[in-house]
């Protein structure tokens, strides 16, 4: 089993180790808290209707990302290479599900996450700037909706142009906007709790929950929601060979960075059922808006809108980052476009894999709503992690791995087993969603022997 196909290449092909583990466990932090924190509780509320038991599914959420976390520490220290699922899924097992986990990365796995990311932050500036949109529409300029659509597209240009810059440039960039994330979420909860208006007895507020099998199917598709928001406990495993020391700082970056994130999703769930009542939750994208309008005033509720939107600049911007290093490792193995392994002689990055990830994220924009987008991400992310996790079985068979973390077999059971249900529930409650995400992976299949026949690998 080759753990290591880097070492070989010419040194104008390869990536430079120079990230520690303070900017890896940002992107960590980054690209868990985004757009799914910040936009889903409310639609989790429209099915689950029961404030207790959402609270109760962020938590289960949260361990099952620490499972994920413990299981891809074993993997990215006994792989340290770039692309995440792709690495383990092709050394571990074969290349076509390595090839078909990156497949999936570059349609829904990224690309889709940046749309989404955008379309979040559009919902909340519209919140923050609601006069602004309605003057454009009545004053017969543009539509609500296209206004969104055009400031979307414009976002992800921006921070596409930001990332071709280099990995230097585009972490700074980073750690600047998780720091202000991870203030402005903190702040939040602090003033909220202190100073803002509300009601515990919200918690508690609730019909009664069904546990049969229409109730289930609901906590099915709301943990997968869930799942998404916490997608991202495996990001410092997609830049495993731009990581110093990677057996010490990949894996530590994977737990520290899920046990923060844990925390401040618990509070701030915690906040949004104490300011909002569950009736008045349902279906709000713009969550945390609505929560700090309520408990704090109209106009805090506007500014923290625009401190979110603008927050939301930072999971996007880690998705900027990751995608293309997938591609990046694909290409350089001769299974995808040969160009997304090119190297930029000045800025050192991925150049034009980073710029075909803007595009397919653009087409993401202009196709599909809101909810289609994350039903589908949610669907096709929970898929490749469930076998790269039963990777953990046959390192430990075949005693690979400089790292070996409490809880096995356990731990790993536990993922398995549970994000195994989480899909075949969520598919009962929504079929077309999840079938174009099974399609996106069949369609993987001939691209494979295509590349390969091509590559003559």
């Amino acid at each position: 089993m080759n753990m290591n196909s880097e070492t070989s290449s010419p040194a104008h092909k390869r990536l430079e180790r120079k990230l520690g583990l303070f900017p890896c466990t940002n992107i960590v932090v980054a690209n868990m808290i985004g757009t799914g924190i910040f936009t889903t509780s409310g639609l989790l509320m429209s099915g689950l209707d029961n404030p207790l038991l959402m609270i109760f599914l962020w938590i289960f959420g949260g361990v099952l990302a620490l499972c994920g976390a413990l299981s891809y520490g074993e993997l990215g220290a006994a792989i340290p290479e770039a692309g995440g699922e792709y690495a383990f899924l092709s050394r571990i097992f074969h290349p076509v599900f390595g090839f078909l986990s990156g497949w999936v990365s570059f349609v829904a796995g990224f690309s889709a996450p940046i749309a989404a990311s955008a379309i979040g932050f559009t919902e909340y500036f519209s919140r923050a700037f609601p006069e602004f949109f309605s003057w454009c529409e009545a004053g017969g300029l543009i539509g609500q909706v296209v206004l969104k659509k055009l400031m979307a597209l414009f976002v992800i240009a921006l921070f596409t142009m930001i990332h071709v810059r280099g990995v230097e440039f585009g972490t700074r960039v980073q750690n600047f906007l998780t720091i202000m994330k991870v203030g402005l979420i903190g702040i939040l909860i602090v003033i909220g709790f202190s100073f803002g208006t509300g009601d515990f007895h919200h918690i508690v507020e609730h019909n009664v929950f069904t546990f049969d099998f229409s109730g289930w199917k609901t906590i099915g598709l709301s943990l997968m929601w869930i799942m998404f928001a916490y997608s991202g406990w495996n990001a410092s495993t997609y830049i495993g060979s731009e990581i110093r020391n990677p057996r010490r700082n990949l894996p530590l970056s994977l737990l520290t960075g899920t046990v923060l994130v844990m925390v401040l999703y618990l509070c701030l769930n915690i906040f949004y059922v104490y300011a909002i009542s569950p009736e008045d939750m349902k279906g709000v994208i713009s969550i945390g808006g609505l929560a700090v309008g309520n408990s704090l005033g109209t106009s805090l509720g506007n500014l923290f809108s625009l401190m979110i939107a603008f927050a939301l600049f930072s999971s996007l911007s880690a998705f900027i980052i990751l995608g293309p290093r997938v591609y990046y490792s694909m290409a350089h193995d001769g299974l995808f476009f040969r160009f997304a392994a090119d190297i930029h002689p000045v800025f050192k990055v991925p150049v034009k894999a980073i710029v075909l990830q803007g595009i397919i994220s653009v087409v993401m924009v202009l196709s599909g709503t809101f909810d289609q987008i994350l039903t589908y991400m949610g669907f096709s992310l929970g898929i490749f992690p469930i076998l790269s996790v039963c990777g953990v079985f046959i390192l430990r068979k075949k005693g690979i791995g400089s790292i070996q973390f409490p809880g096995y077999p356990v731990v790993q059971g536990l993922y398995v087993l549970t994000t195994g249900c989480i899909l075949i529930l969520a598919f009962f409650q929504r079929p077309v969603e999840s079938s174009v995400a099974l399609l996106t992976v069949i369609s993987g299949i001939p691209a494979y022997f295509r590349f390969r026949k091509n590559s003559n690998v």
